[in-house]
């Protein structure tokens, strides 16, 4: 069985305490790691903070698999550059082995060229420090297909692919397509469920469309050994319920 993880996204403003109780109680040797204001750790947070976290999560035994940036690498105002080097630092002070990224905004002109050209300039710029650098399936490259067309066009083993399972189901790609497509470069694996294409308000693990006992089918197809790890946007979507609920779902599904 694949080690399970989770997404502070479920847990807006938790502690870390909080958030290393809740993998405790449910069986998850990681988590995943916001980066953002209001959360355990922010792009501000100071490397003295940082090493603090690390230890804290460290003595608990409990891995951050990945600190979750909302850089969009493919955007084209500011500096995505700087701004996905400065995630790797944070997480190498924090002794995660990636960095999540998304893609780009929609309606700009060719996103694909602007990924391929930031994510190897941040590749030719990756210090030897055991982070790398993830492409999420999201925004403008939802499917494996995008993802797996940028990544060959970076052609770093330093950069690859997180697959989150509702944005290729939603554009119409096909479990079997994404895996297939992201098995050279695939890392890491958010596992959520939705009611439509077109409702994603979070739905318990194995309870809507997406069919995620499919989507692990797939996964142990293509020998995928990695994480999963539950996206539970309860962040986003407020009268979700708890993520205690979401995760023992999450337990079933996978257990069946």
């Amino acid at each position: 069985m694949n080690p399970l993880a989770f997404s502070t996204l479920g847990m807006p403003g938790a502690s870390a305490d909080e958030v290393i109780a809740t993998a405790s109680r449910y069986g998850c040797a990681a988590v995943e790691l916001r980066c953002a204001d209001g959360e355990i750790v922010s792009p501000e947070t100071s490397p003295g903070d940082l090493r603090a976290v690390a230890r804290t999560f460290a003595a608990a035994g409990v891995e951050i698999v990945a600190v979750c940036s909302y850089t969009r690498v493919a955007r084209p105002d500011g500096d995505p550059v700087a701004e996905v080097l400065r995630h790797v630092e944070i997480a190498e002070a924090l002794g995660s082995p990636y960095v999540r990224v998304f893609g780009g905004v929609e309606g700009q002109d060719d996103p694909a060229v602007a990924a391929t050209r930031r994510l190897a300039e941040v590749a030719d710029r990756l210090p030897d420090n055991g982070v790398d650098v993830l492409l999420e399936t999201h925004d403008v490259f939802l499917t494996g297909e995008a993802i797996a067309g940028v990544l060959a066009g970076v052609g770093s083993p330093r950069v690859g692919a997180l697959w989150d399972v509702v944005n290729p189901w939603r554009a119409g790609e096909s479990a079997a397509a994404t895996a297939d497509t992201l098995a050279p470069y695939l890392r890491h694996v958010q596992i959520k469920d939705a009611a439509t294409p077109t409702e994603l308000a979070p739905v318990l693990p194995g309870r809507g469309a997406v069919g995620v006992p499919g989507v692990l089918a797939e996964l142990d197809r293509i020998g995928y050994s990695g994480y999963l790890a539950l996206e539970w946007e309860r962040a986003w979507y407020p009268d979700a319920p708890p993520i205690g609920e979401a995760l023992a779902a999450f337990r079933e599904v996978l257990g069946r």
